[in-house]
């Protein structure tokens, strides 16, 4: 597993390449508010877990007694996910092999020579994301830093798009793994795809062709990335939320921020989402109509640099308010009308099905796949015709007086129809009927057990959540307010509720500190993952006398809460009281192992520099003179990063072996990397972050047309950017040349580089992560010569070999006669060597601009020819 993320990071950093700073960030301990959405999953995925294996045993068993066919069962211990959770061994490893990763790529890879790279483990508190966010911040409040900085962010979370947008930086993208719904997964009983265990029937698999032994293995595709691109939504927005007439200065950037803050009511990591808010249903939208209309009555923005006007707000939320019936009666329409149309589907799909198909050797088969290896040749065409015509006799006929059931099956005249012959789905049963007269009365009676009327009650849920919007804004703009608060319901409550916010206090208790690692592991797991915590601390989750006991329920309801799926309702889970886990931890405490301890305490950044790096000598020189206090970082040796250096107990120092964690990698013998302790610059506890663009950056260039506004787009296809440069012409051929291909390459030959055969094994360059196989030669050194600089470079590309100037008498060669010219050489599988780098990635850009080798002027293309010159003969 450790090899894979090295893999996958090296991946990134070919796609990215950046040329300052790496941050690589793990997600440490989170903040209380985070802590209850993360017990909800771990709990979630433990329960799913355990019900899915008593699934699999039981139709296991049944296809067993049936006589059925299944693959022996393999005896392997089943990864538990939840210990990716810091605290856990799994997590200390991880930052012990990502320590090794980084040295090994910075003394061996020349992409990163000058590179400053950053790790923050999971010992640091924090989530992953909103500690870059914090480095980010901290930074641009420095007078050395550049404010057309490029950034880019890894992840696939949605709320990544709006910590981008409150950087108020120029120049940010987000790359994500593209999602590809609905991939293709095999049974977990015997292996095969298309159904699942509880479809399955034991049947052996039938070989279909001659060649069919992976035919049910998975392409070995590598996930496709795409950019999100900030600049291009900000365009969007700036059009969107530009008015007219305001009574106070129109300013972007504050309705940008107010625009973040409204996306927090259609839920977060850390809020339920309000009732009559959902996304799926265009809520978005309709916040911004809604502040549109009310923002002139405000007399100003909903929020600045990370703190709300509540009065403002309060004008929204009522707005929000006044529809909310209606809301919830279109709800109610939408949903009915879309059951019926479903309905109607299935009955129009089996009505349509034919009533009868022969099978055998007179099944039907598509144009062109009766000579497939898998058609059959009829014998005794005689005897299967008179099959065929005994199998139609035998089934009944329908007359067209027939009457149908739901599903389109006939129905039996004088049978009454079953209830479960409807095809109508069973949905779940909804006691607070949103769309019906008394919704709020029933909607408090049935989430909070509480009646309406009781108005302090209300008033408390809302004061609460609008904390958590307080809370949520300061978390996105100035970093964690409290590591304590969370909101303690699992419902929201309604917009119509929000009267009288505007005296609310929206201060937070200062000077709170984060859990430690072992007890966020208390905190949000369930007693079955209690394996990776110390076995005293586990006894607190599953002895029936622990005081604690009631945290740990081994089974718990979900309500759906008006959705269809268990995965989409809400985990009513008991909430965890501080006080009273810790009083639990304090007697188990003494029984921690030193390691144990160590894992427990909360760390802090660590800096990597190569030898080539400016700082390196300046890092060296601290070790080398033994400071104890902390030093300020120099930004003119570091991309005018700043901060404070402090000495590492565990650092990565020149001429030391760093040994390697993984048992497969060699240890780095001749290290010449260095590490050392880094720390954010510190501001006083009430510092406020300006929410600004900072002076002296440039608007990037406008991406938008004009055409792009308009919707219909006039039956034009929206085509993506690919990679960073706009200016990019992509290759294109014409009628006339797929022609000449045709003519050109051989037909049915299988050979050559448009066929369909694989290409020879010299084409993927071996990874130097992938594990050893039984008998294979032992794995190649990692600080040896084979570096990926060498296998780059190939063979000189096609337009360099051939060469023709215009007006030097000699008649330039057409493109087709080229590429007959070639083909024998030129398009031999060896020259796709030069278009890729090992694992198949894309060659690297040198520094002038342009790839390795390749000209930095343009294709000279020969002038068109005259008329008449084309000849076939």
């Amino acid at each position: 597993m450790m090899v894979a993320i090295f893999e996958y990071i090296d991946r990134l950093f070919n796609i990215v390449r950046p040329r300052r700073l790496l941050y690589m960030a793990i997600d440490g301990v989170a903040p209380r508010a985070k802590m209850n959405q993360q017990r909800s999953r771990r709990f979630r995925a433990s329960k799913e877990g355990m019900e899915a294996a008593v699934e699999k045993e039981r139709v296991r068993e049944e296809i067993l007694a049936k006589g059925g066919y299944l693959p022996p069962e393999e005896i392997k211990e089943r990864f538990d996910s939840n210990c990716i959770t810091p605290g856990t061994e799994f997590m200390d490893n991880l930052a012990k092999c990502l320590r090794y990763y980084i040295a090994d790529r910075l003394n061996n890879d020349p992409g990163w020579k000058n590179l400053t790279v950053i790790l923050s483990d999971a010992s640091a508190p924090g989530e992953g994301e909103h500690k870059i966010m914090d480095y980010i911040r901290r930074q641009r409040a420095q007078p050395n830093h550049d404010p057309n900085t490029h950034h880019c962010l890894c992840g696939a979370d949605a709320d990544l798009i709006m910590l981008g947008l409150a950087t108020h930086e120029p120049n940010f993208t987000i790359i994500r793994e593209e999602f590809k719904p609905n991939k293709p997964k095999p049974c977990g009983l015997c292996n095969q795809f298309g159904h699942d265990v509880k479809d399955c029937e034991g049947l052996p698999r039938e070989k279909k062709g001659k060649h069919d032994e992976l035919a049910d293995s998975l392409p070995c595709a590598e996930g496709e990335f795409i950019f999100l691109r900030l600049n291009v939504l900000r365009e969007y927005l700036e059009r969107e939320l530009t008015m007219a007439s305001l009574p106070f200065t129109f300013d972007v950037e504050r309705s940008i921020d107010d625009w973040v803050f409204m996306c927090f009511f259609v839920g977060n990591d850390f809020l339920p989402h309000l009732p009559s808010l959902e996304i799926r249903e265009g809520a978005i939208d309709r916040l911004v109509n809604i502040y549109k209309n009310v923002v002139h009555k405000t007399g100003g923005y909903l929020t600045e640099s990370g703190y709300v006007n509540l009065q403002r707000v309060q004008m929204i939320m009522l707005a929000v308010g006044e529809v909310e019936d209606s809301i919830f009666k279109k709800r109610k329409d939408d949903e009915d009308s879309f059951r019926r149309r479903q309905k109607e589907k299935r009955k129009r799909m089996k009505r349509d099905q034919p009533a009868f198909t022969p099978s055998g050797i007179l099944t039907p088969h598509a144009l062109g796949s009766r000579n497939s290896p898998g058609s059959q040749v009829a014998s005794n065409p005689r005897q299967a015709a008179y099959e065929m015509r005994m199998q139609n006799n035998s089934s009944p006929s329908v007359s067209p007086n027939t009457s149908f059931t739901s599903d389109g099956s006939p129905s039996p005249i004088g049978i009454k129809r079953k209830a479960e012959d409807s095809d109508s789905e069973p949905e779940p049963e909804d006691n607070v009927r949103l769309w019906e007269a008394g919704w709020k009365q029933r909607y408090y009676k049935n989430k909070f057990d509480v009646d309406a009327a009781d108005e302090k009650f209300r008033r408390k849920v809302v004061q609460s959540y609008v904390e958590g919007l307080c809370w949520v804004l300061r978390y996105y703009y100035q970093g964690c307010a409290s590591w304590k608060w969370y909101y303690p319901f699992h419902y929201a409550p309604f917009a119509s509720d929000f009267e009288g916010i505007a005296d609310m206090p929206s201060d937070f208790e200062k000077g709170t500190k984060p859990f430690k690692p072992l007890e966020q592991l208390m905190g949000v797991f369930p007693a079955a993952s209690g394996n990776f915590l110390p076995p005293s601390w586990r006894k607190l989750m599953s002895d029936p006398d622990s005081s604690i006991i009631d945290f740990y329920p081994e089974d718990f309801a979900i309500d759906l809460n008006g959705k269809k799926f268990a995965w989409q309702g809400v985990a009513l889970l008991p909430f965890v009281d501080e006080r009273r886990l810790r009083a639990a931890l304090e007697e188990v405490y003494p029984d921690l192992t030193p390691e144990e301890t160590r894992r427990n305490s909360l760390g802090g950044d660590v800096l990597f520099v190569g030898k080539h790096h400016p700082l390196h000598d300046f890092v060296l020189e601290l070790y080398q003179t033994g400071s104890t206090e902390p030093v300020d970082v120099p930004p003119e040796l570091c991309h005018g990063i700043q901060g404070k250096f402090s000495l590492d107990g565990e650092a990565v120092l020149p001429d030391q072996v760093v040994c390697s964690p993984v048992p497969m990698l060699r240890d780095l013998t001749q290290n010449t990397a260095i590490s050392i302790n880094f720390k954010d610059p510190q501001f006083a506890e009430d510092y406020v972050f300006k929410s600004v663009m900072l002076p002296g950056a440039r608007k990037p260039t406008t991406v938008l047309k004009p055409s792009d506004w308009d919707k219909s787009s006039n039956g034009r296809q929206w085509k993506p950017q690919l990679g960073f440069s706009r200016d990019r012409r992509p290759a294109h051929l014409d009628q006339a040349a797929f022609r000449t291909l045709g003519h050109v390459m051989p037909r049915g030959a299988g050979t050559g580089i448009y066929s369909n055969a694989a290409p020879p094994p010299a084409t993927y360059q071996g990874n130097l992560y992938r594990p050893l196989l039984r008998g294979q030669a032992q794995i190649p050194k990692l600080m040896s010569n084979m570096r990926p600089q060498d296998s780059w470079r190939g063979p000189p590309p096609l337009f360099q070999q051939q060469r023709f100037d215009r007006g030097v008498g000699a008649e330039p060669l057409l493109p087709w006669n080229r590429m007959l010219q070639a083909q024998n050489a030129a398009f031999q599988p060896n020259q796709y060597q030069m278009l890729a780098g090992p694992g198949g990635y894309p060659p690297r850009r040198d520094d002038r601009g342009g790839r390795q080798g390749f000209p930095r002027e343009g294709r000279k293309y020969p002038l068109p020819p005259p008329s008449g010159r084309y000849s076939w003969n």
